[in-house]
């Protein structure tokens, strides 16, 4: 246990000072956010760097690389992930502001590499063996076989998307991300014991926590798609590999709700000719057209977070 704490404490200073210098680069190259028109409440935000993830995932990945001294195939695998789906939002983020508009990439430019990635590693989880899932809360183990595959696609493109979805407001997928991965890195610990994915889920707690000291509200700067798809391919990566794939909607509860809400705003305008159900999706924005401040709805979703977390931990105990 003392090595993810000194992992995570080492990660924390390291994206500490990576945020530090990288904020005012952003500024120089003028890589600032363009603000969605119809979002009122962010009007101001205008020109806020963004592309802030570079400073946390570099942290984090360093950090793990550094103490996990014997890395095997799978832990490679999931640096290599985590960093392509960084490289990809860095692209998407970086034609952003070519264009001087919130469209990078195109959407099926995406769901195309989101998929090619899940098919990867649902195949790698096949020919490793990685085909075990746990249940949450009961303790059974199931034994996916070939159905491997198919699980990877769905968490693969239901993650990344999620996250993405909810990095909507100051603080709020970066105060999820810490319980998420504070509570992913426990639960593979006391399950197997291991050490690479732990690692990895502490330093990405630790740099995640140095990056909200520049994300709260009003933020600094934002993590942009650089970070907020690294954090979904990684979050996937790990709860694939290690058979966790459920606990990735129980941690992250919150992530679920971005989704549903967009589904269901989508659905119902199209079936009732242009009615809604939310003010504005995902569901975070309906909250804050409803007068709640963005630090107050990040914290709800970081408390939502974390007991859920801390529940999933207690289980296992």
């Amino acid at each position: 246990m003392k090595t993810y704490i000194l992992a995570a404490l080492v990660a924390f200073f390291l994206s500490l000072l990576f945020c530090y210098l990288l904020i005012p680069l952003l500024r120089r190259l003028k890589a600032g956010q363009n603000i969605l028109v119809y979002v009122k409440e962010h009007k101001n935000k205008g020109g806020t760097p963004t592309m802030g993830g570079l400073a946390f995932i570099t942290a984090a990945v360093l950090v793990a690389v550094a103490f996990v001294r014997k890395a095997d195939r799978t832990f490679v695998l999931t640096l290599a992930i985590g960093l392509s789906y960084m490289a990809v939002g860095l692209i998407d983020d970086f034609l952003k502001r070519k264009h001087k508009k919130n469209l990078g990439l195109k959407a099926w430019q995406k769901l195309a590499f989101q998929t090619a990635i899940a098919v990867l590693a649902g195949v790698y989880c096949i020919r490793a063996g990685l085909t075990k899932l746990h249940i949450p809360f009961f303790g059974w183990t199931v034994e996916l076989g070939l159905w491997a595959l198919p699980l990877a696609l769905f968490v693969f493109l239901a993650t990344v998307n999620a996250v993405n979805l909810t990095d909507g407001l100051d603080g709020l997928a970066s105060g999820v991300s810490v319980p998420f991965f504070f509570t992913l890195g426990v639960i593979v610990f006391l399950q197997a014991g291991e050490i690479a994915s732990p690692t990895l889920c502490f330093a990405l707690t630790g740099a995640l926590l140095a990056y909200l000291i520049f994300n709260t509200s009003p933020a600094s700067v934002f993590m942009g798609d650089t970070g907020s798809l690294a954090l979904g391919g990684f979050a996937a990566c790990i709860g694939v590999f290690t058979g966790n794939a459920l606990y990735i909607a129980i941690v992250g509860l919150p992530f679920v709700f971005s989704v549903i809400s967009v589904l269901v705003q989508v659905i119902y305008y199209k079936v009732t000719g242009g009615k809604r159900v939310f003010l504005m999706s995902p569901v975070h924005h309906h909250f804050q057209e409803k007068g709640y401040s963005e630090s107050k709805i990040s914290y709800v979703y970081f408390t939502i977070s974390l007991v859920a977390g801390l529940a999933c931990i207690a289980a296992l105990l």
